[in-house]
């Protein structure tokens, strides 16, 4: 029968075929090692051979038996062969080969009514002999028909990779690329001195950097895989930064916790974290704010903090998260995500799905009423820049982020919501785009509103860039470098603070209990980070050099100059001074604004203004009510 024919044999074929290659095992152990063997050798061979296997043959029959039935309940015969691992699971073999030995043992014993001393003892050490003889039987049987069936030979497009980190880790992922074929390992790097002069599996470890450097050198499209998961960040961004110098392409297995929880595989290698790249503070984790028997809408709640907030919420006792979301696309996702992990944690939560637009104020109240909601977080907004500041989007953009959040604070006013977050952004502070001056009044509104009625507290909470958002510039240059450049950064001298969205969106729940009304919440985001020195590392870390020009090799970085809107650097206070909150990374700022009368005249105005599709107008209105705001400084 040919290798395909073998391959294509159906499950319980394929079952039947090796359960008897393992009897054919036991039978060979039991023959050479057991009484046909030293009866017929001890007989001078003069008692034919066949006859022995017969008289004895109940010896093997009922302890193969036994031996079988144990191995097909206890899942081994589940195994595929083209995934064994003989180093991996040895005790369910072990087990049922030390029950086929055993027994043969107690069987052959019984046929004895007088046993001379010593003679157990030699008929139970013959019996852990069958056993080690039949265990390494089932795990070479099964490697010799892996390597026959499913020969490893790595394919011509496969990518050339360096396994960092001997270890446990690096062992596993070597395992989990032998059947993934699409990477070749040629070799390890662990720089602990009990690998020197090693190899795992006939494939190096190189323990000497400069080693590498010159791997690196003679393979130019070499990939260094990082598995190392179990060392402190400080030494992990140590290493990268040592990898950066020799430009080469690094890539990470995903976390613990990702592949444990069946979430992610081993073999989805994945680009360095910011965490990696940027030495950045922990967010601390917090665990004492009480969601008990609370429902709480999410406006927004497709996008990328939103999203976020919704997944951190399910870890308390909420009892209801509605989401309330534009797109149907994002409400179906992130209604699909999180009904999961209800399920995953085996938690009654109610999750709402519910499409529908801030700018639509009567549905928002109803839906406020009729599900008895309890803490709003208001994430929806148009926030990328080069939409919100083209001509025929500013009315939109406008009236979403401005008129919306009225929708959303007054409706909360009216229902006797506990409290509501609007989720702000270091553009609002003496803006220079349309998006920035939308959302400085969105702030105004949500203070001014509190200032009036002071029944529902109104809270906002301000930050900068996020990483990976769908506004971030990081995915930006991910795309960029992948397409072979040129990385376009609008200015030299920009800097960006950077935070990760479960960050942003952990502090922003934060942040809410910290709220009595009013309050501008200041996140802090570490230091500011040159966006050129950003770029600079991507592409190294992504295996590429700078090229000074289009005719060089490597990628080019491109200045492009300041977008409408831009700022050099991010502000996060407008006025005032920053005040702590119980939190390290949480501040908090009362900050002047228009009171609500003034206000309330001016929305007006700014409604009439969009109802007439008054551009103009609506830029004059928002000029004067935004400190710092010039439209025309754009132009």
């Amino acid at each position: 029968m040919s290798r395909v024919n073998l391959v294509n044999l159906k499950r319980n074929q394929k079952i039947f075929l090796v359960i008897f290659v393992d009897i054919f095992s036991a039978f060979l152990s039991w023959f050479v090692f057991g009484p046909p063997g030293s009866i017929y050798i001890s007989g001078n061979f003069s008692t034919p051979i066949y006859s022995i296997v017969f008289e004895n043959f109940t010896s093997f029959i009922f302890p193969i038996l036994a031996s079988v039935i144990f191995l097909f309940f206890s899942g081994f015969y589940s195994q595929l062969i083209r995934f064994f691992d003989s180093s991996f699971k040895y005790w369910s073999p072990l087990l049922g080969a030390l029950i086929f030995g055993i027994s043969w043992s107690l069987i052959h014993i019984m046929k004895y009514e007088y046993l001379v001393p010593g003679f157990f003892y030699i008929i139970f050490l013959q019996g852990l002999v069958i056993s080690f003889v039949f265990f390494s039987l089932l795990r070479t049987s099964r490697d010799i028909a892996k390597n026959i069936l499913f020969p490893y030979s790595a394919s011509l497009e496969s990518q050339k990779v360096i396994i960092y980190g001997a270890g446990a880790t690096g062992m596993e992922l070597y395992q989990a690329l032998l059947v993934d074929r699409k990477h070749e390992v040629i070799a390890f790097f662990d720089d602990s001195k009990e690998f020197k002069g090693r190899s795992i599996n006939k494939i190096r470890v190189i323990v000497d950097f400069e080693e590498l450097r010159e791997e690196v050198r003679k393979e130019p499209n070499l990939q260094i895989l990082l598995s190392i998961p179990s060392i402190s960040m400080h030494l992990r961004r140590k290493i990268i930064s040592k990898l950066e110098n020799l430009r080469v392409e690094v890539r990470s297995i995903p976390a613990l916790h990702e592949i444990v929880s069946d979430r992610k595989k081993m073999t989805e290698l994945q680009p360095l974290s910011i965490d990696d790249i940027l030495s950045r503070g922990k967010v601390e984790e917090f665990k004492n704010h009480d969601f008990t028997n609370k429902s709480v809408l999410i406006t927004g709640a497709g996008g990328s903090i939103g999203s976020e907030i919704s997944r951190q919420l399910i870890r308390f006792n909420v009892k209801k998260i509605v989401l309330f979301e534009i797109s149907e696309f994002n409400l179906f996702m992130i209604n699909k995500e999180l009904n999961d992990l209800v399920k995953e944690i085996n938690s009654d939560l109610e999750i709402i799905s519910i499409l529908g637009d801030i700018k639509d104020k009567k549905r928002l109240s109803d839906i406020l009423k009729r599900f008895e909601i309890d803490v709003v977080y208001h994430a929806a907004a148009y926030k990328h820049v080069p939409i919100v500041e083209s001509n025929e989007n500013i009315i939109f953009s406008i009236r979403n982020n401005v008129i919306g959040t009225f929708n959303v604070m007054h409706s909360c006013i009216e229902n006797n919501i506990e409290s509501a977050v609007l989720i702000s952004s270091d553009k609002a502070v003496r803006p220079k785009g349309i998006m920035g001056a939308t959302k400085r009044m969105a702030e105004q509104i949500t203070q001014s509103l509190f200032s009036e009625y002071n029944t529902t507290r109104l809270s906002m909470v301000r930050f900068g860039n996020v990483i990976d958002s769908s506004g971030s510039v990081i995915p930006l240059f991910r795309k960029q470098i992948a397409d072979g450049g040129p990385v376009t950064v609008t200015h030299n001298e920009v800097t960006r603070y950077f935070m990760t969205i479960p960050e942003a969106s952990n502090l922003v729940i934060q942040s809410e209990r910290f709220a009595k009304g009013g309050e501008v919440f200041l996140l802090d985001m570490g230091e500011q980070v040159k966006i050129l020195d950003l770029a600079k590392k991507l592409i190294h870390l992504s295996g590429n050099s700078i090229a000074n020009d289009s005719n060089s090799n490597g990628i080019q970085i491109e200045e492009i100059g300041l977008r409408e809107g831009e700022k050099l650097f991010e502000e996060l206070l407008i006025s005032g001074d920053e005040e702590s909150t119980n939190h390290s990374k949480i501040f908090k700022s009362v900050e002047e604004f228009t009171i609500w009368e003034k206000l309330d005249n001016e929305l007006m105005k700014l409604n009439d203004a969009i109802e007439r599709y008054d551009i103009n107008s609506a830029i004059s209105i928002l000029e004067y009510n935004v400190e710092g705001f010039h439209y025309e400084d754009q132009k």
